[in-house]
């Protein structure tokens, strides 16, 4: 059974005590070694980035030993992150850092990035903010990228203790300014470097030229216009500057209500209906303002709806779907399981792991996420209807299914380019408050929502059903999600166009004012190395073939099944039952009964949705028309790779999905080298034996969440059991069943 744990507010597990107490003191070790000392490893800091305190003589723990081993070093804090300066981290330094981060270290935690602090007082755990009386012992961080670290204080003096941690708890966890930000303050230093071109990444939806972009290419200029009407901001300060709305709608309607009850397109299907989404208009009492608003509304309804010719749909997602404050409580369970503070605990609550996943209900929230988004795509695909979505805002569900939508029927928005342009035009310039969602500036914890990165979650469903369909890895979607918390990028740091247009000095009319220009999060390059950015695109995808469009209809389905073929999983049993044939005996009679609740979740579907959701995976898969996601049992799957990372544990040596990947790379590598070989050379040249496959390759030394997790160093417990590991057999058993391991993408 593959083991998680839990770790509540004030406790978990607590691990046993060493029996051995040292009288020495960590300090007194590295005094009489002075070779350690000179090898002190010094503090970089990016341009703007100011230190505010340190201390020294700190001890961070490894996380998985219980025995409360670590590293000794300094402990240190900027107006950008938290960092850890071991003695002796230059050790780990080596060749085996294939996947470094250029901007944030091993042990370094962005400020933004920093979740919950604890501190250990008389072996007790308890949540610190705000003025502290009395100081811990122990310094427990979690981190929103679910990292968990571990500060011993005891050797610390006192006065540094103090100044560590109040400044900790103080650049963290209380309220700030927008400004006070160090993206501010990095943009501001790094004024005079050299900047790239952002439009290589993505198409940015800042201009009225990319919008005509967007809808030439997807055809629907036919029907909708772009228009400049918002300019300044003077319309909303919630919409972008330029918008597409219908022809036959009067610019002249768009300001009447500041853009509200304005259907604003999103995206055009190849047969001519539309994805768009629309703000509610704002709640009134008085009758008169009501009557005005209702001839309003039907004026704009009749401009959208013309049977038999256009039909819509309208998706009211403020009432008839999930709250915001649903995904925050869920979301909030479910991270708990992956907060592990140490081996022991891990195991303990192993047992409890299905259990208490079902019960967050996150993994629900996806399915239902999911089934909505298939059946919207039904609507468009097949019955031939426009889709208007509809929301208080428009900035937060909304944002989440106009993208998973054209995700599942656009091939454009598979690419690294058109993802990035997705996310561009339907959340940044759709105007998802990422500040506040994110709770950057500490304001209010009930604005705190991830939707973002629910819908991050509900893409890597797809990716991990249909690899060959995506030009992007999991391993992307991963550094993506990390990248909300780094302040060096703009991209997910302000709540509108408005906002970082006003706030960089772009909207001012002073002609002396400079405006600031900030990174975006779409050059890879500011983080990864080119050797590490392979990693973020996907050798196995399937590009679309460039064919005579007399060819097209013979060749298409040959060519993409033959290169396909390694990577398509066998299909599900077409019975509805949650088991396929050849699961395990023991996992099928232990957890049947546990999780009947999401089997009988699909007979709830209505026959349309069943019959077209049946039908379209009765067929063969075209990775470049419309991929509908199992969502039935055991289909929604952990992100092991994001929330399964940093716990030893959970990883698999040599196993797991990165095994089948890498071996078969190592395949494509030769069959290439082969190819080459016999282009430039004669044929018995060309029949040599090829060279040896890269050490990258090498699934011997790849942990099953590759690349985050390269060698597991510390684990004493490497392989997983396929049940529960004490209730069902004696510990002596398990050494005798090394050979039994439980892949982490089929939990």
């Amino acid at each position: 059974m593959l083991g998680k744990g839990v770790v509540g507010g004030g406790g978990g597990t607590k691990a046993p005590k060493p029996s051995f107490v040292s009288y020495v003191r960590p300090e007194e070790i590295h005094t009489n070694n002075k070779e350690v000392t000179e090898k002190e490893v010094t503090l970089h800091l990016l341009p703007g980035e100011q230190l505010l305190c340190e201390a020294s003589t700190v001890m961070k723990y490894i996380q998985e030993d219980s025995c409360q081993r670590g590293i000794c070093g300094k402990l240190v804090c900027t107006d950008f992150k938290i960092a850890f300066l071991g003695d002796d981290e230059s050790a780990l330094d080596t060749d085996e850092s294939q996947f470094k981060n250029k901007v944030i270290g091993e042990n370094d935690i962005t400020l933004p990035c920093v979740d919950q602090i604890y501190g250990v007082f008389d072996e007790k755990k308890k949540v610190l903010f705000g003025q502290l009386k009395k100081y811990p012992e122990k310094l427990i961080i979690h981190c929103k990228d679910l990292r968990v670290f571990h500060f011993c204080l005891r050797y610390t003096k006192e006065e540094e203790v103090k100044r560590i941690v109040s400044g900790i708890i103080h650049h963290t966890q209380a309220p700030k300014l927008l400004k006070r930000l160090f993206l501010f303050s990095y943009a501001t230093a790094a004024q005079n470097s050299t900047a790239t071109d952002a439009k290589a990444h993505a198409a940015m939806f800042d201009t009225l030229k990319d919008w005509c972009w967007e809808l030439e290419r997807t055809k629907g200029s036919v029907k909708y216009k772009a228009v400049r009407v918002n300019e300044a901001y003077k319309v909303s300060e919630r919409l972008p500057a330029c918008l597409v709305v219908p022809i036959s709608l009067p610019e002249e309607d768009i300001p009447r209500f500041h853009g509200h009850g304005i259907p604003i397109w999103c995206w055009s299907c190849h047969n001519g209906c539309a994805l768009m989404k629309m703000s509610a208009l704002p709640k009134e009492q008085d009758d008169s303002v009501l009557q005005t608003q209702k001839s309003f509304l039907d004026g704009i309804y009749k401009t959208i709806h013309r049977p038999p010719y256009e039909i819509v749909k309208t998706e009211d997602l403020s009432s008839n779907f999930l709250s915001l404050q649903e995904i925050q409580t869920a979301y909030s369970k479910f991270k708990q399981l992956f907060l592990i503070d140490n081996s022991t605990e891990f195991w303990d609550t192993d047992i409890k792991w299905f259990s208490l996943l079902e019960s967050s209900g996150w993994l629900d929230i996806i399915r239902r996420c999911l089934k909505k988004a298939i059946e919207m795509t039904e609507c468009l695909e097949v019955q031939h209807m426009n889709v208007l979505l509809l929301e208080e805002t428009a900035s937060d569900l909304c944002c989440l299914f106009s993208s998973l939508v054209q995700v599942m029927m656009d091939p454009h928005c598979r690419t690294r380019f058109g993802f990035q342009s997705l996310i561009q035009k339907e959340w940044i310039m759709g105007g998802h408050c990422f500040l506040d969602r994110c709770n950057h500036l500490r304001q209010s914890d009930k604005e705190e929502v991830p939707v973002f990165l629910l819908f991050l979650d509900c893409v890597w469903q797809l990716v991990h059903q249909y690899p060959p369909a995506f030009e992007f890895t999991e391993t992307y979607l991963t550094v993506l999600s990390d990248s909300l918390y780094i302040p060096i990028f703009s991209t997910f740091f302000f709540n509108s166009p408005h906002q970082k247009d006003t706030t960089m000095g772009r909207a001012s009319q002073d002609a002396q004012s400079k405006p600031l220009n900030l990174l975006t999060v779409w050059d890879w390059s500011v983080q990864f190395e080119p050797k590490a950015q392979t990693l973020l695109r996907n050798p196995l995808y399937v590009e679309k073939p460039k064919v005579d469009k007399g060819q097209r209809k013979g060749m298409r389905l040959k060519h993409q099944r033959q290169l396909s073929l390694p990577l398509t999983q066998s299909k599900s049993s077409p019975k509805r039952g949650f088991f396929r044939e050849e699961t395990d005996h023991l996992i099928k009679n232990l957890l049947g009964k546990r999780i009947s609740k999401l089997i009988n979740s699909s007979d709830e579907l209505q026959d349309s949705f069943r019959e077209f959701y049946d039908s379209w995976h009765s067929k063969p898969i075209d990775y470049h028309g419309v991929l509908l996601p199992h969502i039935e049992g055991p289909e929604i799957k952990v992100w092991a790779q994001r929330y399964l990372r940093w716990i030893p544990e959970a990883q698999i040596l040599g196993g797991g999905r990165v095994a089948t990947m890498s071996k078969l790379l190592e395949m494509m590598e030769e069959v290439q080298s082969l190819q080459e070989e016999i282009a430039e050379r004669p044929l018995r040249q060309a029949l040599l034996p090829a060279e040896a496959p890269s050490p990258l390759r090498s699934s011997a030394r790849m942990s099953s969440l590759f690349p985050f997790a390269l060698l597991q160093r510390n684990s004493s417990k490497p392989v997983l059991p396929t049940s529960g590991w004490k209730a069902l057999e004696d510990e002596e058993d398990w050494a005798k069943r090394e050979d039994e391991f439980v892949d982490l993408g089929d939990v």
